[in-house]
């Protein structure tokens, strides 16, 4: 297939553009600055402008372009710019799909399971309703502009949990671990909706040919609270683990952030995902620590 990507040099973007490519798929980027490699192609999603040779011949669009959510802290300016260039982005696209006289069979594009909100005691899936807080109300706006697309092309929104990688949400928790300083967050039993790097990679893959559209979760089969993850995570790197955060302090430190991202409880099912026949190659998220830990 031929697959273009917003996002090609992202921490996700990246995986998937090497897991394209050992499979035999042609990748093409999107780029923000002139296009200087075969298969580049500028655009500029705040400007909503895209080169129009860039979906020639195109069999699907993967975008997975937008601020990344690891940047702290949410100031109200950098609130802003989480849901405009979501926004902008998958507009630009959007509007590409629409125009064009031959349109790809399928759009893929980035989401959260930031949109269920924060849900103790509950067990969600794709048919759940969303959350009232930032970042559901962030992720239904973006994937309302996915979906104008449905007209034209299949629509997959990739609502993708923490993906348990060296960049990334884990980026600034990895040297506080090495430093033997990590413990609890919170209460540390809020389940953490995680995925490997290379389960979401190859998630995508599957679902370029799929016949699966609307609302996918993206996230690990076997559930897991916050303990257990940062726990598993200490003890593969020997270092304690009885430095507890108070939820207090991290709120007071990181505000929405601290609330949505770190002490939000989501026990996020991934059946629908299963059930159309993708394999997890990482089923625990320790089997995604270990092979996190592997990579340089």
């Amino acid at each position: 297939m031929r697959v273009l990507i917003s996002g090609a040099s992202g921490l996700i973007g990246s995986e998937l553009s090497l897991q394209l490519g050992v499979a035999g798929h042609d990748v093409r980027r999107l780029v923000r600055r002139e296009a200087t490699r075969h298969g580049e192609f500028r655009w500029d999603p705040a400007a909503l402008s895209l080169d129009p040779a860039a979906l020639d011949g195109v069999d699907a669009v993967v975008n997975l372009s937008g601020a990344s959510l690891a940047r702290l802290p949410w100031t109200p300016g950098y609130r802003k710019e989480i849901l405009r260039s979501r926004v902008q982005a998958t507009r630009t696209l959007t509007d590409a799909v629409q125009r064009s006289s031959t349109p790809p069979g399928v759009l893929l594009n980035g989401s959260a399971v930031g949109v269920y909100g924060n849900r103790p005691g509950e067990t969600v899936d794709e048919a759940s309703t969303p959350g009232t807080d930032f970042l559901a109300r962030v992720v239904e706006t973006w994937e309302r502009e996915a979906a104008r697309a449905s007209e034209t092309t299949r629509v997959v929104m990739l609502r993708t949990g923490l993906v348990l990688a060296k960049g990334g949400a884990l980026k600034p928790l990895l040297p506080i671990t090495r430093l033997g300083l990590s413990g609890p967050l919170g209460a540390g039993t809020q389940h953490w909706p995680w995925v490997s790097l290379h389960d979401e990679a190859a998630a995508i893959v599957h679902l370029l040919t799929s016949t699966l559209s609307g609302p996918v979760n993206i996230v690990g089969p076997t559930p897991a609270t916050a303990n257990e993850v940062m726990g598993s995570l200490a003890r593969r790197l020997n270092r304690p683990f009885r430095i507890p955060v108070p939820q207090t302090v991290l709120t007071l430190l990181l505000q929405d952030a601290a609330r949505q991202l770190l002490l939000a409880d989501q026990n996020v099912s991934s059946r629908l995902l299963q059930e159309d026949g993708f394999t997890f190659m990482h089923a625990t998220a320790g089997s995604a620590l270990d092979w996190m830990l592997r990579q340089p």
